[in-house]
């Protein structure tokens, strides 16, 4: 229905230049906003992205059309000075020697993720990427979370890293990696002739929002000479909160950490931040020459560049956005808003608890929570079934959108708090649409 829509909407026109129509750009924006997951009204509580800040939306409206990609310096000058400016205002919050650590922009968080990874493997075996053997010492390996997000297991894909080469590390019951645990699987792999030169540790892993024991991994990878990557795409951001910066104690001692300002920041996607902690270290990811955009007497001006350090040669002008509500706000904006989210999302957990005919499966770190619809003992079968059932009729009435997962091998209900306009109020409308569409599903079981 959708693609006929969209094809009426397009001119006929082939031989010339069609005449401007304003009815039709309008019934285009109409289709492209109403089509859409409506990121801003207080019945959305599913995804990972939200609604931006209008001064952030605007920003990047002037992005598009002064076109400036910003991996070198000649090509989009106060991008690139945006975003070492930024590299240091956040810097502050991950307690990184200022004058090593660095920080890049890349598109998106799997992207970052992958050259981390590709990083840490250069660096533990210098060879491999000129010779594209890793020498003596085991075959590469990394040793990720059961709870790691897919792009991780996906870099190493890329990077030639087979299945049978990605070590599953143990988590908790609320998803976190477990160090007194991951040693002795670590070793085990060491026998197999498998060198883990990497361990990924989670800062609000995507299924229930777990945030990994940094500290205690950091001086497990310390100890065992392991690069450690931190993937906190989402959960990063809540560095800048003075009430919640102690769930990332111990990134100060990580090598590198993916940050999606897209996401917790609520500035538009993408914008994602990698970070080293040895700035050094991210010239190892790339190892090319290329006389046309590299330069060999490199100055003040090229030093700024990252066009050398990461994947894109043309890349958006993403952090003009975020440097531009950082510089007139402040980080009093961004922190306020996590503050809420972080204890409406605590909230709805009392209120769900409070519900007999509810489940909930954690207590959640950040804003997201993971919960069940069980008016009765049923079997798992039914309750995977009617969890997938209430998510998809929910969505299909267009009141609420929220997501599912899979929480120890049975669909959960979830709910993303991202948006500031949500309040106790929704919450309770939504649990008892919830019941209402449970209720009526099971009667017909």
């Amino acid at each position: 229905m959708l693609t006929k829509l969209a094809r009426e909407l397009m001119t006929r026109e082939r031989e010339k230049v069609a005449d401007f129509d304003h009815g039709r750009l309008a019934e285009i924006l109409d289709l492209y906003v109403g089509t859409g997951i409506q990121v801003h009204s207080p019945g959305y509580m599913g995804r990972q992205f939200s609604g931006v800040f209008p001064l952030a939306g605007v920003v990047d409206f002037v992005s598009s059309v002064v076109n400036q990609p910003s991996s070198f310096y000649e090509a989009g000058q106060l991008p690139n000075v945006a975003e070492r400016i930024m590299a240091e205002e956040l810097n502050r919050y991950l307690g990184w020697d200022p004058d090593r650590a660095t920080m890049i922009t890349t598109s998106g968080g799997s992207l970052a993720n992958l050259t981390a990874l590709l990083a840490a493997r250069n660096e533990a075996f210098p060879e491999i990427w000129a010779r594209g053997d890793p020498g003596g010492g085991g075959l590469p390996a990394i040793g990720v979370s059961e709870e790691a997000h897919y792009s991780v297991v996906r870099a190493a894909g890329v990077l030639g890293i087979g299945e049978s080469q990605v070590i599953r590390l143990p988590v908790n019951r609320r998803g976190q990696l477990r160090p007194d645990r991951a040693a002795a699987v670590l070793a085990a792999a060491e026998r197999r002739n498998l060198r883990v030169f990497c361990l990924v540790a989670s800062a609000g892993t995507t299924s229930m929002g777990a945030f990994d024991p940094l500290d205690e991994l950091a001086d497990l990878a310390a100890r065992r000479g392991m690069w450690l990557h931190v993937d906190g795409a989402h959960g990063a951001s809540l560095v800048v909160s003075d009430r919640h910066r102690a769930k990332l104690r111990g990134i100060e001692k990580a090598d590198s950490l993916t940050w999606d300002a897209h996401k917790m920041l609520f500035v538009p996607a993408p914008c994602t931040l990698l970070f080293y902690r040895r700035g050094e270290t991210a010239a190892g990811a790339f190892r090319q020459r290329a006389s046309y955009v590299f330069d060999d007497e490199p100055d003040i001006y090229s030093s700024f560049d990252s066009g050398d350090k990461n994947f894109e040669c043309t890349k958006r002008p993403m952090i003009m956005p975020l440097w531009t509500l950082w510089s007139v706000y402040g980080r009093a904006l961004f922190a306020e808003k996590i503050d809420y989210l972080c204890a409406l999302t605590g909230e709805a957990h009392r209120i769900l608890q409070a519900e007999p005919d509810f489940a909930v499966l954690h207590e959640p770190e950040a804003n997201i929570l993971c919960f069940r619809y069980q008016p009765r003992e049923i079997g798992a079968d039914l309750l995977h079934r009617l969890q997938l059932d209430i998510r998809d009729q929910l969505r299909g009435d267009g009141r609420f959108f929220i997501s599912k997962v899979d929480v120890h091998g049975v669909a959960a209900l979830r709910l993303v708090l991202m948006n500031h306009r949500i309040h106790a109020g929704h919450l309770t409308m939504l649990v008892a649409e919830i019941r209402k569409i449970g209720a009526r599903l099971l009667l017909a079981a």
